[in-house]
């Protein structure tokens, strides 16, 4: 049986740049469709937090902006139905990423929070992208990638081919003007070769040798789907 580890936020705010706090989390549609994708291809799934915090869900992500009805429900109701993994995850530091034959890293907001800084994540993402094992990242879960740096400062993705949210689709939310900083622009400053899709809100996955990339929540099913068949 293969076996999948989900990384996911333990961060329930992100701070704008004016200093308040936006609360946040996991967007539900990039942890429940890729975790029923896989579930359902009969792999294990392994869920891991910093500090084994139970991760929070956006719950903007069920609101209008997680799309019809109907699929809202859904989303809603497969959550319920892995609250018990959701509600006790590993915590990062204790996981060894060789163990599993994908890490998946699922966005949200929160990603910008913790997992750009965190140093656990960033040393697991080093060692992963340099084993050649498969890794995947989705919409902001990207900015985990800013902690992954070399011993001589520099950037463990740089030239790497990426995607993550666009900023032209960080400014179609409200309080996305406030952000402190875009995830796009740190990529770039990063040394990574960001790409994006011609349309924003549009499924679009970039593949670069084990690392896959999905720009934004409308790929969480691109992103799953492509690293199945290729796995």
């Amino acid at each position: 049986m293969k076996r999948i580890l989900f990384v996911v936020t333990a961060a329930s705010t992100w701070t704008l740049k004016d200093g308040t706090e936006h609360p946040t989390g996991y967007w539900a549609e990039e942890l429940a469709e890729p975790h029923r994708i896989f579930s359902e291809a009969g792999w294990e799934t392994v869920i891991a937090t910093p500090g084994g915090v139970a991760p929070t869900l956006d719950e903007l992500s069920l609101g209008v902006a997680g799309g019809l009805p109907r699929r809202r429900r859904d989303m809603r109701s497969y959550l319920e139905g892995i609250q018990g993994s959701l509600d006790h995850p590993l915590a990062l530091v204790d996981v060894n990423e060789a163990d599993f034959d994908l890490v998946f890293y699922p966005g949200g907001h929160g990603p910008m929070e913790d997992l750009a800084f965190d140093a656990d994540s960033g040393a697991l993402l080093e060692r992963r992208l340099g084993a050649g094992r498969p890794l995947a990242l989705l919409c902001h879960a990207p900015a985990a990638v800013l902690a992954a740096r070399r011993a001589d400062g520099t950037n463990a993705f740089a030239g790497r081919r990426m995607t993550g949210l666009s900023n032209v689709e960080e400014r179609l939310n409200t309080f996305g003007w406030k952000a402190a900083w875009y995830l796009q622009d740190a990529l770039e400053e990063s040394g990574i070769l960001y790409e994006k899709g011609k349309l924003p809100l549009r499924p679009f996955v970039v593949t670069d040798g084990n690392l896959y990339t999905g720009q934004n929540p409308q790929s969480a099913r691109a992103l799953a789907d492509r690293v199945l068949e290729d796995l």
